[in-house]
């Protein structure tokens, strides 16, 4: 019954997409439990943990835990490295927004070029914002290969504003190292792409 108090233990756990599940010290079915649920304390949780929870309803309309408490556990604040991680990419964005603009001052970019980078970082983030949101309710997820395509594409200034907006995929450094390589490939492209002189000669081919 939702709403009353139980204890179990933790018998799943995906720290990456920061959800699993508890089996009940009452032998009933095992129950879904979302990092937020967590309340606050020391640390991440680990696979054999006791927990003490309470039963509610998720946002899909699904039994889960909630008001989680156990010794030592946490949902960590946000450090000090993701706000440095916040301000680097709006850097990177102001600086790429600023490169177009100076490039089209000394020769005019193909609109084309320009469509693709807004409508890419539009599909993107809401690509970003689905996820987090199925990533809540424990549902299929959208594809780390696929985020990663998509802001290779030109969706990864999307990909940055979903990433510090929705707190999404910042702390996977796994995803961060693949993203950023793939940002900086895109922008290498970008590069040649805006130089005037590679644009009349591509023209002219």
């Amino acid at each position: 019954m939702t709403g009353a108090r139980l204890e179990g233990t933790l018998i799943s756990w995906d720290d990456d997409r920061g959800f699993g599940f508890i089996r009940p010290s009452n032998g009933s079915r095992n129950v879904f439990v979302h990092i937020r649920a967590f309340v606050a304390a020391a640390r991440r949780p680990q696979v054999g943990d006791s927990l003490d929870f309470r039963l509610g309803r998720g946002p899909n309309g699904r039994t889960q835990a909630q008001d989680v408490r156990g010794a030592g556990l946490a949902y960590p604040p946000r450090s000090r490295h993701a706000g440095r991680g916040a301000v680097f990419g709006i850097i990177v964005i102001a600086l790429f927004v600023g490169a177009i603009i100076l490039s089209n001052s000394v020769a005019p970019l193909n609109v084309g070029v320009i469509a693709v980078y807004a409508t890419m970082s539009a599909l993107t983030f809401i690509a970003y914002g689905v996820d987090k949101l199925r990533a809540r309710s424990g549902r299929w997820r959208v594809s780390e290969a696929t985020l990663l395509v998509m802001g290779f594409v030109g969706g990864w200034p999307g990909a940055i504003t979903a990433q510090q907006l929705f707190r999404h995929k910042t702390r996977k450094s796994s995803f961060q190292q693949a993203f950023w390589g793939s940002v900086a490939l895109n922008l290498l492209i970008f590069a040649v792409i805006a130089t005037p002189g590679i644009r009349e000669f591509i023209s002219r081919v």
